[in-house]
């Protein structure tokens, strides 16, 4: 390996971008294409899900949103239980993680939506309420992942017994 030219150590460095790395030293020696590809398409049925449940369960104007905290609570719970499994496969396929976890439930759970949502609520008076949907959001979610995983390695854990 070569030493960088002394002119380039102190040259400003972007925060939101790492070290530029060759194509071919990439994790594994693997291209990213795939994992791009698989977190993309995971992420279109993810979202596609979530769009659907807000067809089904719509939030008027000026109410609590309930159903983005269901999505994002039961979205967390499906994270819980799939790194659970994952943590137990013996073999899974490099992409199933980055479609189901990043991709699937990413697109599926709405963190964003919840921000606005309590921005919203700030901007129209509901303070109390923004802050008890701020609070219960991330105590479920929390609780739900937490819960999720715990429970699923119980039950991996009761069948190999």
């Amino acid at each position: 390996m070569t030493e960088p030219h002394p002119a380039t150590l102190h040259e400003p460095v972007d925060p939101d971008t790492g070290p530029r790395v060759p194509p071919r030293s990439v994790a594994g020696g693997h291209r990213q294409g795939p994992v791009v590809a698989a977190v993309a398409l995971g992420g279109a049925a993810g979202a596609a899900a979530r769009y659907g449940a807000t067809l089904l369960w719509p939030t008027p104007p000026g109410a609590f949103p309930w159903t983005t905290l269901t999505v994002n609570v039961l979205g967390c719970a499906a994270i819980g239980v799939l790194m659970a499994v994952l943590a137990e496969a013996r073999s899974v396929h490099r992409l199933v993680r980055p479609f189901l976890g990043t991709g699937v439930l990413g697109g599926f759970t709405t963190f964003s939506t919840y921000a606005v949502d309590i921005q919203r609520m700030v901007e129209h008076g509901a303070l109390r309420t923004g802050l008890a949907y701020l609070a219960l959001t991330l105590l479920a979610a929390l609780t739900a992942v937490w819960a999720a995983a715990v429970t699923t390695r119980s039950v991996l854990s009761w069948r190999h017994q």
